[in-house]
């Protein structure tokens, strides 16, 4: 167990939960109504129609959700910067509002794909400061004795998204059309996130910085403390977790957009699957709230090794050849439950080892590391399938990858002791 953690009293959590829930709120709407669960809870739910209406095919349809991962490994870290530079605030609400006019737009597409790839473009470059980066930073600022619950219970935004969301589309395209549920869609970052965010969501430490030479005299000062940009990226941690973040998201986001045809490999019947894949986003939120306050325990880098290495056995159970409906139950749980804890330990992992200082401009990176991995993975996937016509040396693969890269954590070390006075030094 971690010593630094566990003398804290329940009184200080409850304090920090009481002075905090409004941002622990705004965050949960602002990550859930964002890029970070919109684009890939729905993209399945719009395509049939799509290639219904224009013809198109389905690679054609989600060739824009990689075109959305190339384009946040260049936005992520721009808007960490900014987020460093201005604050957190400004920053989610114009790009809550840029994502849901983004949305909105999409309801009137016509028969271009160059159109459909553009607009997925702009709403990922756009929309970029509504991921996890923008609103785990200040989450960290107000939390630090329940930081793991508190990242936990922000980001159950994603999984509470992606239950909640066929249902509302299926109703809403029933009765509108499938150009309905995507201003259904848009609305929800302009009517219930962006409003929740400026009524709710603010920094702890000081005003936004809004000149070149007020964040030189921010960092000379080093109001937070940590690393700077630079200074982490000469740090072995960084590369370290940079590293194995690609392959383990690799192994991890492979298998579960390719859901339903894995179960269909292995002879489970569509009634059934569709029973099985929802799974997915209930047990994240377990992942989430679980894996959060187990990093508020433990040491946060032997949590991750075996909650990002669980998975393997789930892997190895869909490469089987005959599944039964029970197993892929438990196989599917492990999946999700590790989704939910992958964001949560990278952003406990850096506040801890890196600090505050820079904190966005450094998650964003190991956002990269992510999207990475995980924007590649299916296509991966399915190119074997449709080479070897199984999923099985994809699985089996990935049951080797994710316990020797989750391993990896495990030389990062103990907690460096990080002060507003040391920039981090101490931690090198």
């Amino acid at each position: 167990m971690d010593s630094t953690r566990s003398g804290h009293s329940l009184g200080e959590g409850k304090g920090e939960f009481r002075r905090g829930w409004p941002i622990l709120l705004a965050s949960l709407l602002g990550i859930g109504c964002g890029l970070a669960a919109m684009p890939f809870y729905t993209a399945g739910v719009f395509a049939p129609h799509l290639a219904r209406e224009f013809g198109w095919s389905l690679g054609e349809i989600m060739a824009g959700l990689t075109i959305t991962t190339v384009t946040v490994i260049v936005a992520a870290p721009v808007a960490g910067i900014l987020c460093d530079r201005y604050g957190t605030r400004p920053v989610a609400v114009a790009s809550l509002a840029c994502f849901g006019l983004a949305y909105l737009s999409l309801a009137t597409l016509g028969n271009s794909l160059i159109r459909f790839y553009a607009t997925w473009m702009i709403a990922a470059a756009l929309g970029a400061g509504t991921l996890p980066i923008t609103f785990t930073r200040t989450v960290n600022q107000w939390f630090d004795h329940h930081r793991g619950l508190a990242l936990g219970l922000a980001m159950t935004g994603t999984g509470l998204f992606g239950v909640l969301c066929k249902p509302l589309l299926a109703w809403v395209i029933g009765l509108y059309g499938w150009r309905g549920g995507f201003v259904a869609l848009g609305m929800l970052p302009l009517l219930v996130a962006m409003p929740m965010v400026l009524l709710l969501f603010r920094e702890q430490a000081g005003k936004p910085i809004d000149t070149a030479a007020a964040v030189a005299k921010l960092e000379q000062a080093s109001v937070l403390p940590g690393f700077t940009r630079g200074e982490a990226l000469r740090h072995w941690r960084f590369w370290l977790i940079a590293v194995i973040l690609v392959p383990i998201s690799f192994a991890l986001a492979g298998a579960v957009p390719n859901l339903e045809p894995i179960l269909l490999d292995r002879g489970i019947d569509a009634a059934t699957i569709l029973t099985l894949t929802p799974l997915v986003g209930l047990s994240s939120i377990g992942g989430r709230l679980i894996g959060g306050w187990l990093l508020d325990r433990f040491w946060a880098p032997g949590v991750a090794f075996v909650l990002l290495g669980m998975p393997a056995v789930s892997c190895l159970i869909l490469a089987n050849g005959q599944l039964d409906p029970g197993m892929a139950r438990f196989a599917i749980i492990l999946i999700g439950f590790a989704l939910g804890i992958e964001y949560d330990v990278v952003a406990y992992l850096t506040s801890r080892f890196f600090g505050l200082r820079a904190y966005a401009a450094i998650y964003s990176m190991f956002y990269v590391c992510f999207s990475t991995g995980a924007g590649f993975a299916p296509l991966v996937f399915g190119m074997i399938r449709d080479r070897t016509q199984d999923f099985a040396p994809a699985l089996t693969a990935s049951a080797i990858i994710l316990p020797l890269c989750a391993a990896g954590f495990l030389f990062l070390g103990r907690y460096p002791q990080l002060t507003p006075s040391n920039k981090g030094e101490s931690a090198i």
